[in-house]
Order: C-alpha cells, then sequence, then structure tokens
C-alpha cells in the first residue's frame, strides 16, 4: 500500500474540525497531502495543527452559504497553489422526530445544514479543478436514506447522492471524478460543537433512541462503525487507487445498504 497516496495534492476537507470530517483530514495529512481544514467552528485551526509542518491550514467559513464555500476554495488556491481534492463532510441531522412533529423552519434547517454545504462546495471549486486539468470530489453521504425520525435529514442525502451522480457524469470528460461514501451510524467522541444548539428535550431523547436502535439493528454486524472504519473508504475514493470509479455512492454501514 502507497502510505504516500496524497504527496503533491492539495485537498480541501470540509467538516473538518470534529467527527469523521477531522479523521480524514489528519489522515490525508499524514499520507502527504497539503490539507485545508474547514468547518464554522473556530478550533479548526487546532486541529490542522495537529498535523504538525507547514502543510496543513485551517480555514473558518459557514458553508451553509455561497459566499463561505467560494471563499474557502480561493484560501486554498491561494495557500497551496491550486486544488485537487475536495472532500465533503458538512452535515448530520440536527433533530430527529417522527416527521409530522418537525415545523417548517426545522425541514429547512435541516436541508441547510445537509444538503446546501455540498452542493455550493462543489459548484465553487469546479473553476479550479478544470483548471488542474481535473480533479475528484468525494460527498460523504449517508445510509439514511432509509431510516426513522429523521425524514428533512433523508432527503438532504438523497440529494447528496443525486449531486455526486449527475456531476460524475457531466464533469468526466473534464477528467473529474465524483463519489460519495454513505456511512451507517459510527462512534465518535463526544462533539465540541452540539449537533442541536437548542437542547434535545426527553421526548426527542427517546425518538433519537428509536433512531439509534433502527440504525444498529439494521446492519448485519449489530454495532455502529468506527471513524477509522469510515475514513479509510473515503480516502482510497479520493485517492488514485480508485482512478475507475466515478458516479458511485459507496455503503459504509456494517450491510446496511440505506
Amino acid at each position: 500500500m502507497n502510505m504516500q497516496r496524497f504527496s503533491g495534492k492539495v485537498v480541501v476537507v470540509t467538516g473538518a474540525a470534529q467527527g469523521i470530517g477531522r479523521g480524514v483530514a489528519l489522515r490525508a495529512a499524514a499520507e502527504g497531502g497539503k490539507v485545508v481544514f474547514v468547518d464554522r467552528a473556530d478550533f479548526v485551526a487546532e486541529v490542522a495543527a495537529e498535523a504538525g509542518g507547514d502543510h496543513t491550514a485551517g480555514f473558518v467559513a459557514d458553508l451553509e452559504t455561497y459566499e463561505g464555500a467560494r471563499d474557502t476554495m480561493a484560501f486554498a488556491a491561494e495557500k497551496f497553489g491550486g486544488i485537487d481534492i475536495l472532500i465533503n463532510g458538512v452535515g448530520g441531522a440536527i433533530r430527529m422526530r417522527p416527521f409530522a412533529e418537525f415545523e417548517p423552519a426545522q425541514i429547512d434547517a435541516e436541508i441547510r445544514r445537509s444538503l446546501m454545504p455540498t452542493l455550493y462546495t462543489c459548484h465553487a471549486v469546479l473553476p479550479y479543478l478544470l483548471k488542474r486539468g481535473g480533479g475528484t470530489i468525494v460527498n460523504i453521504s449517508s445510509n439514511a436514506t432509509r431510516g426513522i425520525r429523521r425524514v428533512p435529514y433523508s432527503a438532504a442525502k438523497g440529494g447528496v447522492n443525486a449531486i455526486t451522480q449527475a456531476l460524475a457524469m457531466e464533469y468526466a470528460d473534464q477528467n473529474i471524478r465524483v463519489v460519495a461514501t454513505a456511512p451507517g451510524g459510527t462512534s465518535a467522541p463526544p462533539r465540541r460543537v452540539p449537533r442541536n444548539a437548542a437542547g434535545d428535550t426527553d421526548q426527542e431523547k427517546a425518538w433519537m433512541n428509536e433512531a439509534v436502535n433502527q440504525v444498529t439493528e439494521s446492519t448485519f454486524f449489530k454495532r455502529y462503525g468506527s471513524i477509522d472504519e469510515q475514513v479509510a473508504p473515503i480516502l482510497f475514493l479520493a485517492s488514485d487507487e480508485a482512478s475507475y470509479i466515478t458516479g458511485s455512492v459507496l455503503p459504509v454501514a456494517g450491510g446496511d445498504t440505506g
């Protein structure tokens, strides 16, 4: 195995302050990439510094806005001279509840959180990939396209799958690959920024437990995956080892295809 798969590559990782995105960004840097860690959490620079050396940078941006996506790509290109790989890790269900219990503003918030950052960054990065003569986009979707207590989030991730497939077809002749993984439930350290800033009621906690039980029982292994078990396939798809794979959404959910 080539453990310097990203040597000479500029990699932008969004959602890099915690969770799967953090793991992806740190390992891409360990494998030789020049990595821009992007998040709206201001401690993202601390995470980038964990990699050591001068081949990483943290950048604070709100990717729920197009301006955030545009500024991210401009920063990466100026810092490291271009962009080769974009890995989209922003997203995550804010609330879990029966669909009938969602308020309209909550539905909108779920779509903004888990669809729009990927749509915006895919658009904003294209000029840089085209200038480079090609590149790779890896979207982190979810197997929650089939699941309970999070229909708006499921809809957003279905949109991410559609972006992946349509964009791959449209830009294959420009040497741009677009792929995705669809993680299942993943064990991670406690979040420094909470999923739901407003906090969960006892009823919402009960609904979340129902979703957790469904996710666990839907896997063949009857357990959550680890961060490392999610990072490895993401970086495989981002690397040249996956050069003949595009338009695919790879389930990484212990047998649950979503």
